[in-house]
């Protein structure tokens, strides 16, 4: 089985909770790596992450770096 995830919203979650979008984006971080160990027991085989889009170079760099 191949399962793709398209990583969006982990900053927009962190703001709407007041918090800095970079704890939004280790959260992701953290999710992300649970998907990865969980998912050959769940007989995925291959796994795509779309993580970073072109768009994202538009975003203050200190954000970028923790991207």
């Amino acid at each position: 089985m191949h399962v793709a995830i398209i990583m969006d919203g982990n900053g927009r979650w962190a703001q709407e909770r007041g918090l800095p979008r970079t704890t939004g984006h280790r959260a992701g971080a953290k999710a992300v790596r649970r998907i990865v160990e969980a998912a050959p027991g769940l007989g995925i085989r291959t796994l795509t992450l779309y993580a970073f889009s072109s768009d994202n170079w538009k975003r203050p760099r200190a954000e970028v770096n923790q991207l």
